[in-house]
This record gives C-alpha cells, structure tokens and sequence, in this order.
C-alpha cells in the first residue's frame, strides 16, 4: 500500500479547511497531506493507525496531527457510517514571521515538535471539540481566532496524550502494496491465531523478509502491530461495556489471563482493570 498524497481544497475566502466528512468521504485509506489536522470524530468507531500508534477510537475523540504524518482512520463494520469534522491548516499559513515571535515559542513547539501525534483527553478534548464545531459554523477572522484558541489550550494542557513520536515520514515514503493486503488480513482475523507463515504468505514472502520488511515500513514488529490490535479492541470492550474482564482477554484473541494482562500492561502501562476504573472515572 503506497501511502496517498492527499490534497485538501481550501475554499478562496479561508486561509484554512474545516469540514464535516461523512461516509463515503471519511474512508480514507493509509494517507498523508502536507497540512496539520485537527479532527473530531463525530460518528462511528474503530482503529486508528497514526504513524506507529495502533489504537481504537470513538465519537468524541480529538486528535491533532503534525504535518505528513500517515494516518487512516478504519471503521470497525463496513456498513457503519464514519463522520468527522476535520480541520486542516498549513503550519505557517499566518505568515512566515507568526510563529518567531516571542509569545508564539509554545505554539511553534507544539505544531514543530518531535510529538508528532496527539490525543486530547478530558476536559481539554471536551473544549476542543466545542472550539472545532463553533469553527465550523463561524467565518472572517473569527475562525482564524477560535483555531489560535483550540492550539493555545492544547499548548497549556496537561491532558495530552503523546500516541506517536519521532515518527519519520521521510522513511515512510515508498511502501509495498503488499502491505495493504497484510492489513486487509489483519483486520479480519486478528481475533484468530495468526502466524508469521499466514502473514507471509500473504505477502508473498519468505518469513525472515517479511519480517525485515514490515519492520521497516511500519516502524514496529509485525506482532507488535498484532498486539496494539488486539488490545485497542480489548480497551474498547472495556470502556463500553461491564463484560467480566475474563471474558474480554478470551473475546479479545487471548487463550491466556497471564498473556493478555502482560501484553495489555506493554501496551497501556496499567493492568486492565486499572484502566477500566479509570476510564470510568473519565466519564
């Protein structure tokens, strides 16, 4: 899967898009864009795959994305309607000189910094997701004003989470389209044992170069991309229903308690019971 290059149309009397996009619209395979984004999921839910960030997402979650990180946001059914309202703005789009001044240095860190990827949490995603719907609605150099606001928040926040870092889009560049069937296959069975020969196979490789060639194009293992499935599902179990957490490790493509709580611990830095407390606490 060659990462797609996508071009936002930006309308002649904006210096910056905001838009709702709906199904068809909003399935956008693996792709990336010269601009930073801000979006709003407002319908459906899945798996967010942000540079090597592998997670679940919601309606009411915010991310922010620096410029030409791939990303794809990928329903968890076919037939779900996905909607987001996504802002798209270039870094220096106020001027090359905006962001040197003095009381610009937060904002520059935040659009230019090694944290490529972020996901807002709590009261801040809550004001932000306000902030990105009213800059819908809004026009003239109030819609310039409210997204300075959005950043400004987001710069003076603790409620931040970093998904991504470092992450080298330049490296990114050339992918193999057998990768998009190896996600294809991934997505559908990674509920099932899969093994390296499956995968490979699929690929039409040998184990060793799959292995070597997936690490390169996606920056991890290909277990490792296995597990942050797995576990993105299992978290989602976890938030939206009062299931046993036994009966999600097995629901989640684990034979094993031991396997599951030391993957989910990898991953998540917190025991699942730990993170289903607080995620409840969040609401």
């Amino acid at each position: 899967m060659r990462t797609l290059i996508q071009k936002i149309h930006v309308e002649e009397q904006y210096s910056f898009a905001c838009r709702q996009y709906s199904t068809p619209e909003f399935e956008t395979n693996w792709h990336k864009h010269e601009e930073c984004e801000l979006i709003l999921i407002t319908e459906g839910y899945g798996t967010a795959l942000i540079g090597d960030y592998v997670g679940d997402y919601r309606a009411g979650d915010v991310f922010f994305l620096q410029s030409n990180l791939p990303h794809w946001f990928r329903k968890a059914k076919p037939q779900m309607t996905g909607s987001a309202v996504v802002l798209h703005f270039i870094s220096n789009f106020w001027g090359n000189d905006f962001l040197q001044l003095p009381e610009m240095k937060p904002l520059a860190r935040l659009l230019h910094s090694s944290n490529n990827g972020l996901q807002l949490q709590k009261k801040l995603q809550k004001k932000i997701a306000s902030l990105i719907l009213e800059i819908e609605k809004s026009s003239g150099p109030e819609r310039i004003y409210l997204l300075l606001q959005s950043l400004q928040q987001m710069c003076e926040s603790k409620q931040v989470t970093v998904i991504t870092k470092a992450f080298n889009p330049e490296a990114d560049s050339v992918i193999n389209p057998a990768i998009e069937k190896v996600f294809a296959y991934s997505f559908k069975h990674f509920l099932e044992p899969v093994t390296l020969s499956d995968v490979a196979a699929i690929a039409n490789m040998t184990i060793p170069t799959f292995c070597r060639f997936f690490k390169r194009n996606i920056k991890k293992s290909y277990f490792d991309f296995l597990k942050e499935l797995r576990i993105g599902h299992a978290c989602k179990l976890l938030k939206e229903s009062n299931e046993p957490i036994l009966d999600i490790c097995y629901a989640s493509g684990y034979n094993s308690w031991a396997h599951f709580s030391k993957q989910f611990r990898q991953v998540k830095q917190m025991p699942p019971g730990a993170y289903r407390r607080q995620y409840k606490n969040i609401d």
